[in-house]
């Protein structure tokens, strides 16, 4: 079984602290992914930042994504749906200490769609814990982004030649799916 994880499509990340310019070219694409995974009964995942004052990550990064600010909160855009699965996350991957593994298993799920924001960060290390799990790691690349074209497709490509991803499309998943 798939299930669809959204990564960091959080206020800060797309209109506040660390906006990303390029994501809002994603929304929609992300959007129709999850609206036809809900209808298909596929597992819709939110992996968000909630930072802690504490959170080593903040001395790279600054404040950002603190947990119950507005900047955690995901975008209206994509705001997740009474059966969704959120979970909070103080590091890049989705996995750290999120409980994510256990969710994923106790669903069933073998095969993961990874979507959002960063292709060279935290989808990456999302990736990467999941490749060590088992997990097949499938990535449209019109519905991730980076800061810049250059660590976006460079992320993708580390995706594809050191985690096995299948880089694909939004349309060729909905394609699938209609089977």
């Amino acid at each position: 079984m798939e299930a669809v994880v959204v990564i960091d499509m959080l206020e800060d990340f797309v209109t506040g602290a660390l906006r990303c310019e390029r994501a809002d070219r994603i929304i929609p694409n992300i959007k129709k992914l999850v609206e036809t995974a809900r209808k298909k009964n596929i597992p819709v995942i939110y992996s968000n930042d909630a930072h802690l004052p504490t959170d080593f990550e903040l001395k790279k990064w600054g404040k950002h994504a603190m947990k119950g600010s507005k900047g955690a909160e995901v975008i209206s855009q994509l705001k997740p749906g009474k059966e969704d699965i959120i979970l909070e996350k103080r590091a890049y991957s989705g996995f750290f200490e999120t409980g994510l593994d256990s969710v994923l298993r106790n669903l069933k799920v073998d095969t993961l769609i990874l979507t959002g924001l960063h292709t060279n960060m935290c989808v990456r290390h999302t990736a990467a814990d999941a490749f060590f799990r088992g997990y097949k790691i499938v990535v449209p690349q019109d519905a991730t982004e980076a800061f810049t074209e250059k660590d976006y497709k460079e992320g993708l490509e580390y995706l594809k030649n050191v985690y096995n991803a299948e880089i694909t499309n939004t349309d060729k998943i909905l394609k699938k799916w209609e089977k």
